[in-house]
């Protein structure tokens, strides 16, 4: 039978994948002027730095999954998936903000 406090650490741990999901595909879409460029630094980028969290994570919380793939998919690919929706779904689009002229 597994404890408690794995199980709130492994919570813990997917929402701030998830935030950082939904902040670096943020990021992206705001920084590059590109069309696609953004999907593809998130979908290329944000794995690398969550599976990075997640080996360092793994120091922390004890393993609650058997395999590697399941791991992986659970710690990266569901935060991935929920942080780009989110970025998509929920927050409006970077156009939609009025900024302040600049003196330059």
């Amino acid at each position: 039978m597994v404890s408690l406090l794995p199980l709130a650490l492994a919570a813990v741990v997917l929402a701030v994948h998830t935030l950082v999901a939904a902040v670096l595909a943020r990021f992206f879409r705001i920084r590059l002027e590109t069309q696609w460029g953004w999907v593809l630094y998130t979908l290329l980028v944000v794995p690398v730095v969550l599976t990075a969290t997640t080996m360092l994570a793994g120091a922390v919380i004890p393993p609650l999954f058997g395999d590697p793939v399941l791991l992986l998919a659970t710690f990266v690919g569901v935060p991935l998936a929920l942080g780009f929706t989110i970025d998509l779904l929920y927050v409006p689009p970077p156009e939609e903000y009025e900024l302040p002229k600049t003196s330059d």
